[in-house]
């Protein structure tokens, strides 16, 4: 049986809209919703009380710990032998459920990632951030890996066996970057994993440029310190947004002294992000804010990386006086 494990702080609508949608599952088999409530002074509960009747909920509530942390707690109270494990702000196709049962008859694993897509009532600013995130011009498509194998395990979508939760005792005490961390100590376990493309949540992201900037550089300050943990994961490609922000404004300095091709460089590779924002969303606002996303994302991700990098590297921190947001 499949248990769904969901982690809430302080977003009671969209827990509601979350369980709308798996009411209308088309799965016909049994399964056993989990809400952990992760310290809320916002809580779902009343959210929760109107769904109860037609839907398997048990709701738990703790004291506040990080995601990963309340992940753990809900997986090791669940009744099911396989746990699905959602964020609070996505929502599901009819046929999610079916979809990943008849994965996993053909195909068992102890664990699987799937994609996110944009639902077509989101805002302009959550698709243009899903196009940054996810397209192959701005991540290299690593978010959305159509079958391949070296994808990351990525929290709001992705699930695991009961064996695998056992084995690799679930998500470690970080709040940050804890889904890609569990991937490295995964493979370590060489434990089998797929990924299951058609397996697609609407997800909501960010809804304004601040949070967004704040999630990205969240993002670039955890890579170097997960780097640092697991000894053989760093890649010269987690360089690139660093490289390419002060690319960006090496090439604006540059056009002052009359040097033009860095600049041309970067129009053209903007101009390339709208266009292909505009082929994919067929909206002309969507493709400009996607390049502002782009820009955004570099920049947050860029910063953050190199900071971190500093202070593990040049200053000799430690992992916890680097970036204690992920251990707090």
């Amino acid at each position: 049986m499949f248990s769904i494990i969901i982690p809430v702080y302080n977003r009671p609508q969209e827990i509601d809209e979350l369980l709308n949608s798996l009411l209308f599952q088309d799965y016909k088999n049994n399964f056993e919703i989990v809400i952990v409530e992760d310290g809320s002074t916002k809580t779902c509960k009343e959210i929760v009380k109107i769904y109860r009747e037609k839907l398997k909920i048990t709701y738990l509530f703790k004291e506040n710990s990080g995601p990963g942390q309340a992940r753990n707690f809900g997986m090791q109270r669940a009744n099911g032998n396989y746990f699905i494990i959602l964020d609070s702000d996505v929502i599901l196709p009819k046929s999610y459920l079916s979809i990943i049962e008849n994965a996993l008859k053909n195909n068992f694993t102890e664990l699987f990632a799937a994609p996110d897509k944009t639902h077509h009532s989101f805002t302009a600013i959550q698709k243009a951030i899903n196009y940054a995130m996810t397209s192959f011009f701005t991540t290299g498509g690593l978010r959305n890996n159509k079958g391949k194998q070296n994808f990351q395990l990525r929290s709001f979508n992705m699930g695991m066996s009961k064996k695998a939760f056992e084995l690799s005792k679930g998500f470690a005490k970080q709040n940050i970057g804890e889904d890609i961390d569990l991937s490295f100590r995964i493979d370590q376990l060489a434990l089998s994993k797929q990924y299951i493309n058609k397996a697609f949540v609407y997800h909501k992201r960010r809804t304004n440029w601040l949070r967004f900037y704040k999630q990205t550089y969240n993002f670039g300050s955890t890579r170097p310190v997960l780097n640092k943990t697991h000894k053989n994961s760093a890649k010269l490609t987690y360089w690139f947004p660093s490289v390419f922000v002060i690319g960006l404004f090496l090439s604006v300095i540059s056009l002052l002294f009359g040097f033009t091709l860095l600049y041309i460089f970067y129009t053209l590779y903007f101009l390339l992000i709208f266009m292909h924002s505009l082929i994919k969303n067929k909206n002309v606002k969507v493709a400009l804010l996607s390049v502002q996303a782009t820009f955004i994302q570099f920049l947050g991700y860029g910063f953050g990386f190199v900071k971190s990098q500093f202070k593990l590297n040049i200053l000799k921190k430690t992992k916890e006086e680097t970036f204690s947001k992920m251990f707090s």
